[in-house]
């Protein structure tokens, strides 16, 4: 994978200085409503382009569940990451020890593992009490 250290634009200044604000992981959508605040004339294009720069130069992580919206976090910190199957919100958790993972050859199916991502679903504490 080929990684380009690019310039700090202006616009991709203000979307990191965005997502470094929040904490709720928020998806291009979201991003681009909190941008357009101070770059109106932004497309959203152009935000999903300096979203790809920005995680490819690891200054922010996308978040890529399966089966769910893309999200976006700035904070580069070791952690996991929990997704509420009701109403899709991500929230952080304490870093899961992936080392501790019995990931033999026989499992991996002769894959060279690269990465290893633990998804947790759940229920947030909001959407268990509509539940019940």
């Amino acid at each position: 994978m080929k990684t380009s250290q690019s310039r700090m634009t202006r616009q991709r200044r203000i979307i990191l200085e965005e997502l470094s604000k929040t904490c709720s992981h928020p998806t291009v959508d979201e991003i681009y409503t909190m941008v357009k605040e101070k770059l109106p004339n932004i497309s959203l294009g152009t935000v999903y382009r300096n979203l790809d720069l920005l995680a490819e130069n690891n200054q922010i992580i996308k978040l890529e569940t399966a089966g769910s919206m893309r999200r976006y976090d700035a904070n580069l910190h070791p952690h996991s990451h929990i997704r509420c199957i009701c109403c899709g919100k991500v929230y952080d958790i304490p870093h899961i020890d992936t080392a501790k993972l019995d990931l033999n050859a026989e499992c991996l199916h002769d894959f060279s593992c690269l990465q290893v991502r633990v998804e947790i679903d759940g229920l947030c504490p909001h959407c268990s009490h509509k539940k019940q």
